[in-house]
């Protein structure tokens, strides 16, 4: 070769190529050319071990329910909270657009491996204090990066997280038991270091409606915390199954207490349009025409529900229902 700086020259890579397309220079010699090989980028963490994340979802469902009746039993209102679908994604990509002051809470949850993060919006806080005190929920906006808790505020996060921790661990009670921890308050998340910036976290995101302030409560597990119970998590259908006769038996005694409770019902007959004028102008005596309509309309609890014929049974004046009346929701 004339050019020692490299291995071959551009005549004989030429010759090499042209060997290759016309066969006669061969290209399947090697070693273990059978081998079944998959890619696999060692850089990334890997998110196929099997954490199943709908599991989470049942696992939220149940939390909710759980912990609606807890603020409503310690601060006096019950939020409508709606969950997202559990996300997987980088904790940095998490904390991009979680601007301080948050109440932001690392804990740690027995036996899951090494700390999580519960992130409370502060329009879930101080609606939250403004209806423990007789208010109507309002909220708060434009709050200073620095501004820090009060005591009375961070008095009503403390119940706020106690009721969480205490909803989450009866969530999670059939397929694991939970013991909770708090390791560290914060006012900005940048400061909650609960996994590298790359490190893959698990996102549960839930959307509190508080009246005249909306909000989110943000639980976050890193990936890795969940993998050592990923076998738990993949049979949850089993655990659901187990209780299955206790749901069927609580249904049974919630629709038999209801059903003695009590309804007003009022008939209508028809309805008259007329003017402020001639309403004032009327006098006992007068007479309002009206063209009686084929069906009348019961209603309970200013909702129509049938649409009935008035008739009687024996000496009482009475309705037979027809047909319901089909509700528009808009």
């Amino acid at each position: 070769m004339s050019d020692t700086t490299n291995l071959l020259s551009q005549d004989e890579i030429a010759a090499l190529t042209a060997g290759i397309a016309d066969g006669s220079v061969p290209v399947d010699t090697g070693f273990n050319l059978g081998a079944k090989v998959r890619k696999h980028d060692l850089t990334n963490e890997d998110s196929s071990l099997g954490v199943n994340v709908s599991s989470l979802d049942m696992i939220n469902e149940r939390f909710i329910r759980l912990f609606r009746l807890g603020v409503l039993e310690s601060l006096r209102t019950s939020p409508r909270i709606n969950p997202t679908r559990v996300q997987l994604k980088k904790f940095g990509d998490y904390l991009k657009d979680k601007q301080p002051p948050m109440s932001v809470n690392v804990i740690r949850m027995q036996p899951l491996r090494g700390t999580s993060l519960v992130l409370i919006d502060p329009n879930v806080v101080f609606s939250s204090l403004d209806h423990f005190f007789g208010g109507m929920g309002k909220g708060v906006s434009n709050l200073p990066p620095g501004r820090l808790f009060t005591m009375t505020e961070s008095r009503i996060i403390n119940i706020l997280l106690t009721v969480f921790f205490r909803s989450l661990k009866e969530a999670w009670a059939p397929l694991c038991a939970l013991e909770f921890e708090t390791v560290s308050t914060e006012i900005n998340p940048n400061f909650a270091q609960i996994a590298d910036q790359n490190d893959l976290v698990i996102v549960n995101h839930f959307e509190a409606d508080c009246g005249d302030a909306k909000g989110f409560i943000d639980l976050v597990y890193p990936y890795a915390s969940l993998k050592p119970i990923r076998e738990l998590l993949r049979s949850r259908v089993q655990a659901v199954d187990a209780h299955d006769e206790s749901d069927r038996q609580w249904t049974h005694d919630l629709t038999a207490a209801i059903g003695d409770a009590g309804l007003t019902m009022q008939v209508e007959l028809a309805e008259i349009q007329t003017t402020l004028g001639r309403f004032n102008a009327m006098k006992p005596g007068d007479v309002l025409y009206f063209k009686k309509p084929e069906l009348a309309r019961a209603i309970i609890n200013e909702i129509p529900i049938f649409e009935v014929e008035v008739g009687s049974a024996g000496p009482m004046v009475a309705v037979k229902a027809q047909k319901a009346v089909e509700l528009k929701l808009d």
